[in-house]
């Protein structure tokens, strides 16, 4: 029942709208009426029904348009016409086609009308219609009373009238229109500012005449406001250079899709490049797709190990067996008194046994998954290790050189997983060089990232080796390599969320490795955890990465503490025994702990970071990376 009152009291501020939207119409000295786009009546006024003698049912919402022209072109309005039906045909078929329009005509009685007719943005028009018949015949009495005047000033001050009415109108359309006009280009631009890619227009001289602003959620650390800007000041002279060739092409007609590499990022960008034919210029399109790239890699790569898996899987376990019988004798015969040569033979067998069990060892981690462990580490003195590992091992007269910038601070790293991938570059970089040579290793901070070089004075890579150094099995080594080396490198760098790339140099081969760089800093971190035994294990986690920790067995204990002098973060249970960690408000990050499954509603009210208990120290440095990732 109190529904239908409600539809009712609706129903009755909508008539009294309705009225009071009529009764201001009425207070017009001219004729108005508004159809839909179907051509129907929306709205007019007494003055309409009166100036051209319409029925009730003609004045009406919801009146046809056809069927009021049909009334008027046979009571005469429109003159003789030797076919109606042709002539209502005709002006409806006019209608339709919502053309803004200004004429005038003389009516069956001898009366002149104006008509002026506007489109509507929701479809439909507004046309209003002015009785001219007074300006009409004081033009006629000037004509006829002025004989001294020229008949082209009278024509001229008639064309002048006339010009004067129609100028009045057309400036009326074009307001509307111009009204029209502004709020679509507020609309356009609201939707491309949305769209997660940066859509611009640059003129001839590279130079930026649109911007949708978001340029800086594709290349970091660009500039949001870059119209007048030209490519080369929005985003540097090397990101230029490398647009350079193909801006070129597109300003010459030749529409360009391409993908480059963020120097500073990393980021992986697609760029659509289609040229402005008319306005001299190129439309540009650019897309983030580092995601998308890095998924196709992993799964190109990820098949071609799960080839490598399929084929060794079935062998490996009977290929152990038979090293293990092999490394038996082999040490039952050494453990024997047998001459020189024999002994010899016998520690080169054990040796080659050896390396297969390694081999073996190696194939296992290929075609297995890997857990990610980040742990602590100081990177120059990792470096320096992998560099007394390495050297002994190097050619006669090859030399490895580093280049280690000063970082001070210790960084999150899998620290065993980039010792093997740094010795196998090194001992890779080695093998390739015929004679001696000089290898460098160099490591510098990129912006967001630990960027990691090998560089040898060897022959470089050949092209094949550039396209499929990373596959499993690949190696230009004849015989002497397993082709296992640097796909283990590139998995290993993928796990981190970090980019491997090959390329030559005038000098030899370059091996890049990207890291994100995470860096460990001493936090004063709050721990909320109601069970002790819990809460003294993280308290052990945390202390051992290095930080200070305060401790609060309950939400109001936290919430007295949140607010202390010098605390950089909180880590807190979602479920507390008297709250929510979720409603816990501190000035500072907050990271979540739970053993809620993914996709819990509670856990998804959480707006930060949140890890899944039981967790590893190295999962829980990375998380507390994670949470202060924004701050200075």
């Amino acid at each position: 029942m109190h529904h239908d009152d409600q539809q009712a009291g609706a129903l009755t501020k909508a008539r009294i709208r309705a009225d009071l939207t009529r009764s201001g119409l009425n207070l017009i000295g001219q004729a108005l009426s508004i159809f839909d786009a179907d051509l129907q009546l929306a709205v007019a006024n007494n003055q309409y029904q009166a100036m051209f003698g319409l029925p009730d049912a003609l004045t009406q919402p919801g009146a046809s348009f056809e069927d009021t022209i049909r009334f008027l072109v046979l009571r005469g309005e429109y003159g003789p016409q030797t076919d109606p039906e042709a002539a209502v045909a005709y002006r409806v078929a006019q209608a339709r086609q919502f053309q803004p329009h200004y004429f005038e005509r003389e009516r069956a009685d001898g009366r002149w009308v104006a008509v002026e007719g506007a489109p509507l943005t929701q479809g439909g028009w507004v046309t209003v219609y002015t009785d001219i018949s007074d300006i009409k015949r004081q033009e006629g009495l000037l004509r006829a009373r002025s004989a001294e005047l020229s008949d082209q000033v009278l024509q001229n001050a008639e064309r002048l009238a006339a010009a004067n009415r129609q100028l009045a109108a057309t400036n009326a359309a074009l307001s509307e229109a111009q009204r029209i006009l502004t709020r679509t280009e507020a609309r356009t631009r609201q939707v491309t500012e949305m769209v997660p890619a940066h859509i611009a227009h640059m003129d001839a001289s590279f130079r930026y005449t649109f911007s949708n602003r978001r340029l800086p959620s594709v290349f970091p650390g660009a500039a949001d406001d870059i119209v007048g800007l030209t490519v080369e000041r929005a985003l540097g002279a090397q990101t230029f250079a490398t647009l350079l060739p193909y801006m070129t092409r597109a300003l010459a007609g030749d529409p360009q899709v391409f993908e480059i590499t963020h120097p500073t990022s990393g980021r992986r960008i697609r760029i659509a490049l289609t040229p402005d034919l008319q306005g001299a210029g190129v439309y540009i399109l650019s897309t983030d797709v580092s995601a998308e790239v890095q998924a196709r890699e992993a799964l190109v790569h990820a098949s071609k190990r799960s080839l490598a898996a399929q084929l060794t899987s079935g062998m490996a376990h009977d290929f152990g067996n038979l090293l293990t019988i092999i490394l038996g004798l082999q040490a039952r015969l050494a453990a024997r008194d047998l001459p020189d040569d024999a002994g010899q033979d016998v520690q080169a067998t054990l040796a080659a046994a050896r390396r297969g069990a390694d081999l073996l060892k190696r194939l296992a981690r290929i075609s297995g998954e890997r857990d990610l462990l980040l742990e602590p580490a100081n990177l120059p003195a990792l470096i320096e290790q992998v560099a007394t590992l390495a050297r002994p091992s190097l050619s006669d007269g090859t030399q490895l050189h580093l280049d280690i910038a000063p970082i001070s601070d210790p960084l999150l790293l899998d620290t065993g997983a980039l010792q093997d991938s740094l010795l196998n570059l090194i001992l890779n970089a080695d093998a390739a060089m015929p004679t001696q040579g000089r290898i460098t290793l160099r490591a510098i901070r990129n912006g967001d990232w630990l960027q990691i070089t090998v560089c040898d004075t060897g022959p470089g890579f050949a092209p094949e080796a550039l396209s499929r150094a990373t596959e499993p099995f690949f190696t230009t080594k004849k015989g002497q390599g397993s082709g296992l080396g640097l796909s283990m490198v590139y998995d290993q760098t993928k796990l981190v969320g970090g980019t491997l790339r090959l390329e030559n140099t005038p000098d030899g081969a370059r091996v890049t490795l990207r890291l994100p760089w995470r860096p460990v800093m001493p936090q004063m971190v709050l721990l909320v955890e109601d069970d002790d035994v819990i809460r003294t294990q993280v308290r052990d986690q945390l202390t051992e990465l290095g930080h200070a920790v305060l401790e609060a067995s309950s939400l109001s204990e936290a919430a007295t503490l949140a607010d202390l002098p010098g605390l950089t973060l909180i880590i807190s249970d979602i479920q507390l025994g008297d709250g929510l960690g979720l409603d816990l408000a501190a000035p500072v990050p907050i990271l979540l702990m739970t053993s809620l499954p993914p996709g819990d509603p509670l856990r998804d009210r959480a707006t930060g970071p949140v890890v899944t208990k039981p967790f590893t120290s190295a999962r829980l440095a990375g998380a507390l990376a994670e949470a202060m990732k924004d701050q200075p």
